[in-house]
């Protein structure tokens, strides 16, 4: 004897070994025994055997015309065995009997099941709307599929051509478009980025890197809202200095000047004069909200995404000949015996002389040139005192670290001639020694000012945005902590308020500080414990790593544009560490695939085998090693 049960929703048909009041004892065609519910039993028959009944049974089941079934079946609960007799007139066969349930389980739409064996006709009403529910999915189906036919023969369906961009970003994976989309990504075993490229969904990797990266963070464009600056202060007196400010060729935004004063022979005032935004952005403004909203100015090759809009930026950028507010840090300093005299902080006026430019100094400016007081250099008795000064600073901070600083790395500006959304426009990387003296004259200074002016918030109670390094661990925090790293007390970004967003809450700090003196904690924009100075923290993090990811990003795109334009196909590189170094003509890091180890630093000379943009990758190999 056989039986014809149901099993996860299948039916299945086997021989019965033995039978108790509930359950079964089965056997399969291959030996295999088991034990059923006898409740899960549909009915039990003696031929024809359980593979020729599955077989013959769900033959004759494709053959059922499923509308005349169910206007034969009547509108109530029916019994599937029984309704087979009337059904075909006669007693039917155990083939019959589970042609039939075959069939009305085959058809939800048409016969809701109602336990074992049992089923109801759907009301006509609920057929019709289920019978249409049904030809749209297939019609859906087939237009998916036909979309999908159409990218797999390399053309996007003009249906898919506006959503497509989105692809990358957020996709609605529920709609018939992405599903159609990624059918086409597994078909031809690719990538959504590789196939989009392929449809010309963007003409070349340059514009989906910058699609992916705006649509993703600046989904309204870079724009800005209508904003209204607050009236300019006119109380502010105007500093007697001579002021300049040196900066690379791309830079818009002067944020910082510096002036030497001569006291007596062997004492100098250096003023460090640092733009003063948070006149205008103070807490709570509109103004306030469109700085933090973007934490940082976005920086890339030949372009940049502004943290405030250009009208703030123009009213208290430090252009030269203009008459601009700057808080101002004057350092009193011997330049005999390095010793810091006196420092005061002012808010005043300053009109820089000229906004001095990198490439126009940096040949002259040598460490020999700036030492030889008979050398021929531009701007030296403002450069000279200022470098004499640097050079006492940065050994005062190096008995601090108690290890000289390593600054003998390269670092490369990127220059393009043209627009920076054209893959075509011709790039150039511009090398400049880290420890180039003027280089290392601007950064002493501004350490200095990050330092001492987070000490005059540490020494008036104020909290601030500070960074320290204690133990290895780089971290912010409101309070003062030694950078251990940087050899200083205590650090506080302050000196790029128009570029930073920790900069200038930093300098409305500051300013408290300067102008109130010991009354600042009551007037203070951040209170001591402020909750909002951690979620600062944290909110610029997250965003300042983002954006300096794109930059990278960019900077590796432009570094391979440049490899193909100068027609470069055998680099030297340095060994990082395991398979990975560093290109010695240009910023990038790769990878090279089998790299035998190597001492780190050991000169290797690589083959060029190909570019991918997309990813930012480059296809190389080892053709040699260079003596040790």
């Amino acid at each position: 004897m056989y039986v014809l049960f149901e099993d996860s929703g299948n039916f299945k048909a086997e021989k019965v070994f033995s039978e108790a009041e509930t359950t079964l004892h089965v056997e399969s065609d291959t030996g295999r025994r088991r034990k059923i519910k006898a409740s899960s039993v549909l009915f039990k028959f003696d031929k024809p055997g359980p593979a020729e009944l599955l077989e013959q049974a769900q033959s004759m089941a494709d053959q059922f015309d499923i509308d005349f079934l169910w206007e034969c079946a009547p509108q109530e609960d029916i019994d599937a065995a029984e309704f087979a007799e009337e059904y075909f007139g006669h007693p039917p066969s155990a083939v019959e009997k589970a042609a039939l349930i075959f069939a009305l389980h085959s058809a939800p739409a048409y016969f809701h099941r109602r336990g074992k064996g049992r089923y109801r006709p759907a009301p006509p009403d609920i057929l019709k709307a289920a019978l249409a529910a049904i030809e749209k999915r297939q019609q859906q189906a087939a237009q998916q599929q036909a979309w999908t036919d159409q990218m797999v023969a390399g053309t996007l369906p003009p249906e898919l051509a506006e959503v497509a961009p989105t692809f990358i970003i957020r996709p609605d994976k529920n709609t018939l478009e992405w599903k159609a989309f990624d059918a086409a990504v597994t078909q031809l075993n690719t990538t959504p980025e590789k196939l989009l490229l392929s449809l010309n969904v963007w003409p070349h990797p340059l514009a989906l890197h910058r699609y992916r990266f705006l649509a993703s963070h600046f989904p309204k464009g870079t724009g800005f809202p209508e904003v209204s600056l607050p009236a300019a202060r006119t109380d502010l007196p105007e500093a007697d200095v001579t002021a300049y400010s040196i900066d690379d060729s791309n830079t818009t935004e002067f944020d910082d000047a510096l002036s030497v004063t001569v006291l007596d022979d062997n004492v100098i005032r250096a003023g460090i004069h640092i733009a003063v935004p948070a006149l205008a952005v103070t807490r709570g403004t509109a103004l306030d909200d469109i700085a933090r909203k973007r934490m940082s100015t976005v920086y890339m090759p030949g372009d940049r995404i502004p943290m405030l809009p250009d009208s703030l930026i123009d009213a208290f950028s430090l252009n030269a000949g203009e008459l601009r507010p700057a808080l101002s840090l004057y350092v009193d300093f011997n330049l005999d015996s390095g010793d810091i005299l006196a420092s005061d902080t002012r808010l005043e006026q300053i009109r820089v002389v000229e906004n001095l430019q990198h490439r126009h100094l940096q040949d002259a400016a040598t460490a020999e040139a700036l030492e030889d007081p008979d050398s021929a250099l531009p701007h030296g008795d403002w450069l000279r005192p200022l470098w004499r000064m640097s050079r006492h600073l940065a050994k005062q901070r190096e008995l601090l670290r108690g290890k000289p600083e390593n600054n003998n790395r390269v670092e490369y500006s990127f220059e393009l001639d043209g627009p920076p959304d054209n893959p075509d426009t011709p790039v150039r990387l511009v090398p400049r020694q880290r420890n180039a003296p003027l280089d290392l004259m601007i950064a002493e200074f501004m350490i200095l000012a990050n330092n001492l002016w987070g000490g005059l918030l540490d020494k008036h109670g104020l909290p601030g945005i500070f960074r320290s390094q204690q133990a290895g661990r780089v971290r912010m925090s409101t309070h003062a902590l030694p950078h251990e790293t940087i050899g200083v007390p205590q650090y506080a970004w302050s000196t790029s308020p128009l570029r930073r967003y920790v900069d200038l809450v930093n300098q409305s700090q500051i300013l408290a500080a300067a102008e109130h003196g010991v009354s600042a904690r009551l007037v203070a924009p951040f209170k001591p414990k402020d909750a909002d100075l951690f979620a600062i923290i944290s909110a610029f993090d997250a965003q300042y790593a983002i954006w300096n990811e794109h930059q990278r990003n960019m900077e590796r795109y432009w570094c391979l544009r440049w490899l193909q334009q100068q027609g470069i196909r055998t680099v030297e590189a340095s060994v990082i560490r395991d398979d990975l170094v560093r290109l010695n003509n240009a910023p990038f890091v790769t990878k090279v695939a089998g790299l035998p180890e190597f001492e780190r630093g050991h000169t290797v000379v690589l083959d060029i085998l190909g570019f991918d943009e997309l990813a930012l990758e480059l296809d190389c190999r080892l053709r040699e090693t260079l003596p040790a």
